[in-house]
């Protein structure tokens, strides 16, 4: 029987905190899945100094308590830019989608504590849109005693079987997206998904190179690594770092506040951005060494995705790291896929699973207990 093919958009705002990602999809919720159009759409700069100021002020569940007020007033400024570019884009495109994913923009994570909170108000959403929106895709996994995170995987394994079907690439593949926060998703074939989908946290992105840039230069990132290019690595910085911290564990997800750039503190700008680059491609290698050793399988077709892949520096210095291993990481641009939107089209499909009530975490991508649900329906209007 022939399944459903519905059209969703897809919302994400990472933590770099620039602009919203926006992606129109059609997808079956299983196995079908078309791109439609992408756009990214900056924010302004009152809202983006605001969103930093927010996320900086909260490191516990306590300051959720404590700055509520600023929460509620954030919360309904980035509510309506995110109507205000749905809309554009509607009005642009003429028809409206089945369904919204409103992934929002997470300013605390805590899987110790079973806490997430996105700001993005989805009622207000679905009444400023007209459209049916889903929200809240991490809480049932958390309280299914997983991680809450990352919940990108299941989408992974949709566009590896792509990738493989078209490309004949072999499994096992990884595909590492490069936010923030670092995640991989293995997929050792294209078999039942429970038993052959592994997904991590393994340690930071961007975030270490876009707070230095942004407390010691009026930019936002460092454009394409240029900055590390240009600077000189603290080798003896760069070796204490490495004694001092180790992620001891990737069983775990990852926050932005897990990591802080104090060790660097008093190099000029261009070394920091070198440092805390090489760093960052330090971790990142050990962490993918890591996900060999616990799944006791090794994946040679490695694919990486998401704004850290423009950093050429950063790359660069990834492929360094893990070239013992003779590895070498490929841009996702080269399967047609365009690595700045995959995260905002993984919340378009996780819409359609959540409307067709499937699972979008396991337990071998978040460690919650069984196959969880995620993603709350909300039509008000």
């Amino acid at each position: 029987m022939k399944k459903k093919i519905f059209t969703a958009i897809g919302l994400m705002s990472g933590t770099s905190m620039d602009g919203v990602d926006l992606s129109l999809v059609e997808t079956d919720g299983y196995e079908y899945f078309s791109q439609i159009s992408n756009e990214y759409n900056e924010f302004n700069d009152e809202l983006h100094k605001g969103l930093i100021f927010l996320r900086q002020s909260i490191k516990n569940s306590e300051d959720l308590l404590k700055n509520s007020s600023l929460i509620s007033e954030i919360d309904k400024k980035f509510t309506i830019f995110n109507a205000k570019i749905i809309n554009k884009f509607l009005n642009k495109n003429g028809s409206k989608p089945n369904f919204i994913g409103f992934h929002g923009q997470t300013i605390f994570h805590s899987a110790r504590d079973r806490i997430t909170k996105q700001i993005g108000n989805g009622n207000l959403l679905s009444q400023l849109t007209k459209c049916i929106v889903v929200n809240n895709f991490r809480q049932q996994d958390l309280n299914n005693g997983g991680q809450g995170a990352p919940l990108t995987p299941i989408f992974h394994y949709l566009i590896s079987k792509i990738i493989n079907e078209k490309y004949k690439l072999d499994y096992p593949i990884s595909i590492i997206n490069i936010g923030g926060i670092t995640n991989v998703t293995t997929i050792l074939s294209n078999d039942e998904i429970e038993n052959n989908i592994y997904a991590y946290d393994i340690g930071p992105g961007n975030c270490l190179i876009d707070e230095w840039i942004r407390k010691n230069s009026n930019k936002k990132f460092d454009n394409d690594g240029s900055l590390a290019e240009f600077g000189k690595i603290n080798e003896l910085i760069l070796n204490q770092a490495k004694d001092n911290f180790e992620i001891s564990s990737i069983n775990e997800s990852m926050d932005v506040n897990d990591f802080d750039i104090s060790f660097v503190k008093g190099i000029n700008l261009e070394d920091g951005c070198a440092t805390l680059t090489e760093f960052t491609a330090y971790l990142i290698s050990e962490g993918l060494k890591k996900i060999n050793q616990k799944i006791k399988n090794e994946s040679r077709n490695l694919i990486i995705c998401g704004g850290g892949r423009k950093n050429k520096t950063l790359i660069k210095k990834i492929n360094e790291n893990i070239n013992h291993q003779k590895l070498t990481v490929k841009n996702i641009d080269e399967f047609d896929l365009n690595g700045d939107f995959i995260e905002s089209q993984a919340f378009a499909y996780l819409a359609v699973k959540c409307s067709l009530n499937l699972p979008i975490t396991f337990p071998n991508t978040t460690r919650c207990s069984t196959p969880s649900l995620g993603g709350q329906i909300i039509k008000n209007f």
